[in-house]
Order: structure tokens, then sequence, then C-alpha cells
């Protein structure tokens, strides 16, 4: 690998760790300082995901339009610039829970603005062949990231105060920033410029009209809906009917993060191993190995199902996640690809909402153990569509290459 790309890989640790910092820190202060109640921080974990919600195809087509590592760049100063306001509103007596929302809601754009930029800016840096092995090792790092982020956020927080824990995430996104400042960008074809609308609908068309994106994208929403409607049904199932106490159940839990750094670990021995048809169909069945195993504690209680079902759930998304995105990389036009991957974007995020919604309605209607067989039902539906669709069987040898790479 060039060493503009290990520049990316900790360019790309920086970043996440200020968001995964930054997220789990405001809940913090909103708690700590500002006495919030479970609505109000609601609210601000909202505002942290609205800009997923609302944003991401806006910011596809601006990644189409401008320099990438210039929108990632200053995605990546937005974000320091929120975080930096953190402490010093605090300092200043001023800060409530709408300003840390509003704080929160811009960060979150910056966000936005790096993770749809990033792995359109990889194929300018490494060869096609490597490109699955490459995306391991940046899904490797948000991985870590997404584990090491929040405990870091913790320990700061009661350690030294929540200022501390803001300004660590600022300076990371700096970290971020000065890191991309040595990365070269690949020269692209001016397109002509179009309507916004217009450009959107492009994308879109592309996306959805496709043969190998349409069925994914849509494995995609299935595979979170449910996912959501079992995170959010799952901390209440664990304590009335696990009977598991605080710390079992975060035990339980960080069995996500784990599952994800194993996982990110052994991509580069699975692509050597794999193909990219079966790394996709094996992430893709990981919903339904996971929730059978949860399913066994409905008559044998066992704690030890409950993590081996969160394992799963980490582990399993991260060979779909890094196939699915060099599966974009290789069919997708240069011109493109930021509408493309902000698609996927809203499909992950947008799906999230409505899994939890589900969840209230269902788990409210008909209890906790309906809403575990609902989700058995959907992750049995997505197995079924996986296997009607051709992605098991690709080769990526085999993809046309629209760059002609």
């Amino acid at each position: 690998m060039p060493s503009s790309f290990h520049r990316l890989t900790i360019s790309n640790l920086s970043a996440h760790a200020a968001q995964q910092v930054g997220m789990a820190a405001a809940p913090l202060i909103a708690v700590t300082a500002l006495h919030a109640d479970v609505g109000q921080t609601a609210w601000i974990q909202l505002a942290q995901m609205l800009p997923f919600l609302l944003l991401s195809i806006p910011a596809g087509v601006l990644a189409d339009r401008v320099s990438r590592k210039w929108l990632m760049r200053s995605g990546e100063t937005l974000r320091a610039l929120s975080l930096l306001c953190v402490p010093f509103i605090v300092m200043m007596g001023a800060m409530n829970i709408p300003f840390l929302a509003l704080l929160g809601f811009v960060g979150s754009m910056g966000a936005l603005a790096y993770s749809v930029s990033v792995s359109a800016l990889i194929q300018g840096l490494v060869s096609r062949d490597v490109l699955p092995i490459a995306n391991g090792r940046l899904e490797l790092t948000r991985s870590i990231a997404f584990i090491g982020g929040p405990a870091l956020a913790g320990a700061l927080v009661a350690w030294t105060g929540v200022n501390q824990a803001f300004m660590l995430a600022a300076t990371l996104s700096v970290v971020a920033i000065v890191l991309l400042s040595g990365i070269p960008e690949a020269p692209r074809g001016d397109a002509p410029r179009r309507h916004f609308i217009a450009e959107l609908v492009e994308g879109g068309r592309f996306a959805l009209q496709h043969p190998l994106l349409r069925p994914a994208f849509g494995l995609s929403v299935v595979f979170n809906t449910a996912f959501f409607i079992l995170q959010t049904v799952f901390m209440p199932y664990a304590v009335t009917r696990l009977n598991m106490n605080a710390a079992q159940i975060g035990v339980t839990l960080s069995m996500y993060g784990i599952g994800m750094v194993t996982a990110g670990f052994c991509v580069p021995w699975m692509v050597r191993r794999m193909s990219m048809g079966q790394m996709l169909a094996g992430g893709s069945m990981a919903g339904l190995v996971a929730v059978l195993a949860l399913m066994v504690t409905l008559w044998h209680p066992a704690h030890w199902l409950a993590g081996l079902c969160f394992f799963v759930l980490g582990g399993g998304p991260v060979l779909w996640t890094v196939s699915f995105t060099t599966l974009r990389q290789l069919i997708t036009p240069d011109e493109l690809m930021g509408r493309v991957t902000s698609i996927n974007s809203l499909a992950t995020y947008g799906s999230r909402p409505l899994g939890a919604a589900l969840a209230g309605v269902i788990g409210t209607a008909f209890g906790m153990e309906a809403c575990l067989y609902v989700v058995t039902g959907i992750f049995t539906l997505e197995v079924v569509l996986l296997w009607m669709s051709p992605l098991p069987w690709l080769d990526a040898q085999k993809l046309k290459n629209p760059q002609g790479r």
C-alpha cells in the first residue's frame, strides 16, 4: 500500500474517533451539566443523526461537483469548530439543550461530508485488485473508533470534565485535516454543470436501475430496519426476560464492537479465500444467524447467547460493508460516486428510525417477544431476497469497470 493510503487510514481513524467521542460526550454533558431528562437526551441524539437523513443526497451531489479532498477537509474543519464551541459556550455559562443539539447537528454535517467522499478518494490511491483490502483497513479503523471513542469520552468526563472530551475530539479532527493535506487526488474530467435536481435524479436512476446496486440497497434497508427493531427492544428484554443487570448488559453490547474489530482483522485473510459474492452473502446472512441465537433465549435464557447475537451482528456487517463498498467502487462511474455513496448512507440511516418506530408500535401492542419474531421474519426475508439476486455469485475480477482501470 502507498504511503498516501496509510495517511488516509490514520486520517479516517482520527475523523471517526472525533465523531464517536463527540457523539458520546454530548449526552454526557447534557445529563451531568444540564440535568437533561430522557426526552431531551433523545433530541440531542436525533440532532446528531438528522444530517445523514436530510443532507446525504445533497452532500453526494456536492462531492461529485467539487474536489473530494477539499470537501473532506472542509467537513472536518466544520466539525472541529463545532466541537470547540462547546467548551467555550460552557465556560461562558450559556450552554443549553438547544445549543448542544445545534452544535451536534453541525458536527454531523462535517462527518457526512467526510464519509461521502472517502470511498471515491481511495480509488485514486490503490489499484483495483487491492480495493477490498484497502476498504477492510478503513473499516477496521472505523470499528476501533466505534469501540474506543465512547469509552474514551466517558473516561475523560469522569476524570477531567466534559470540556476536555470535546477538546480531544476537536484535536482529532484537526489531525484528520492535517493528514489529508499530503494525500494526492486523481484529476477528474470537466463534467458539464447541470441543475441540482437533474444531477440528483441521474444518481438515483443509476443506483436504482443497476442490476447489482438495486438489490444491494434494498438488502441494506431490510437489514438496518430489522437491526434497529432488535436494538430498540433488547434493553427491556435483557432486564425483564434475561434478568441482566447494567454491567451484564454493557458487556453484552460490547460484543458488537468486538465482533466488528475481529471481522476487520480477518478481512484480508477472507478476501484472499472468498469471492465478493460469498462475502456479501455471509455478511447479509449474519442477521438471521444472530437473531436465531437470541430467539433461543426465549426458552433457554443464557446470557452468552445474547452476547453471541451481538458479536455476529457486529462482525457480519463488516464483511458486507467492505464488499459492497468495493462493488460500488468497481461499477460506479467516478462522476457519480458521491451520489451513489450518499444513497447508501440514506438507505442505512433512513431505515434506522423506521426500525425504532416499528419496535415501539409492535412492542407496545404485542410485547417484546413479538418484536423478536418480527425481526426473525424480516431477516429471513432478507436471506430470501439475497438468494433471489445475483449478488451471491459475484466475482470482482469479472465486473465491468466504468473507469477502464
